[in-house]
């Protein structure tokens, strides 16, 4: 019995002597991969493109400035240039009309303003007066018999 604690005392202590020796150690692996990771990331920042429009063309910030002017939010003469006393009449008219008021033209300003978008050469546009179609009394009877059954209704 005597040599069973002994032999279990060797053995608990070897083991407890032993546990550092046998502890894993910190790889310098992971600093070179965070460093080739962080290079990646930044080369992306860099290479990153911004999406979207990033200013207004002076032909189009000249029409903005000419309807300003014509609703008295602005006074002098159309510049084409996108400054601060055209943000500010901007904003105002935007204001006034109880929208937003960002930096950018909201477009139902532009279009209260008339200078909504323009479809007169778009390829469907040729020939076509973009009115309401027709009423179904001025469509004649085998027309509105087509319609109907291929609505599936009956009538």
């Amino acid at each position: 019995m005597l040599y069973f604690r002994a032999a279990s005392a060797f053995l608990i202590s070897a083991g407890l002597l032993a546990a550092p020796a046998f502890a894993s150690t910190v790889h310098h692996a992971t600093t070179s991969s965070s460093l080739h990771h962080r290079h990646r990331l930044m080369a992306h920042i860099r290479s990153h493109r911004l999406h979207g429009q990033q200013a207004i063309d002076p032909e189009r910030v000249t029409q903005i400035q000419r309807a300003l002017i014509r609703e008295r939010y602005l006074t002098g003469e159309a510049t084409g240039k996108w400054d601060a006393t055209t943000v500010a009449a901007m904003q105002k008219y935007q204001a006034d009309q109880g929208w937003q008021t960002k930096l950018m033209p909201d477009s139902r300003a532009l279009k209260k303003l008339g200078l909504g978008p323009d479809y007169s050469n778009a390829l469907n546009a040729k020939n076509s007066n973009f009115g309401d179609s027709p009423s179904a009394n001025t469509m004649s009877a085998s027309q509105n018999a087509g319609f109907a059954a291929a609505s599936g209704v009956n009538q």
